[in-house]
């Protein structure tokens, strides 16, 4: 493998995803092309994935179960590498309508990954392991 790597912003990324503009998107392909055919690793953060997936609802007005299809086959058939928490998080059933949602599963992963107790306010948050509900009474 080449020693030289890139990380994907959100902008490319939605570029792929969308395929609009459609100049900005043949750029994209064609430099995603390019740097697989010369075996380059192409990595998208956790964020990123996190920015698309608000972007794509809100900006796009994709539905939130089709923007996580559109995150799962990017994340599986493109040729990038997304972290194994992402991975993880984007396979799980329902996640369309879980409670906790992706971006708060994404921010668990990491938390756990780390070997680190997640502390939260939101009781969703309970139903994962390692994490510290507080509870607030005014």
């Amino acid at each position: 493998m080449s020693s030289e790597s890139f990380s994907l912003d959100t902008s490319f990324v939605l570029r792929l995803m969308v395929s609009q503009p459609l100049y900005q998107f043949r750029v994209a392909a064609r430099f995603l092309r390019e740097q697989r055919a010369s075996d380059r690793a192409l990595f998208v953060s956790d964020l990123v994935l996190a920015e698309a997936y608000f972007a794509l609802q809100s900006h796009y007005q994709v539905s939130k179960t089709d923007a996580l299809a559109i995150l799962t086959s990017f994340a599986q058939d493109s040729g990038v590498t997304v972290s194994p928490i992402a991975r993880d998080v984007l396979a799980l059933p329902g996640l369309a309508t879980a409670n906790p949602g992706l971006v708060d599963r994404l921010i668990h992963g990491l938390s756990h990954s780390a070997g680190q107790t997640l502390v939260s306010f939101e009781q969703a948050a309970g139903k994962l392991p390692a994490t510290l509900v507080l509870a607030a009474t005014p």
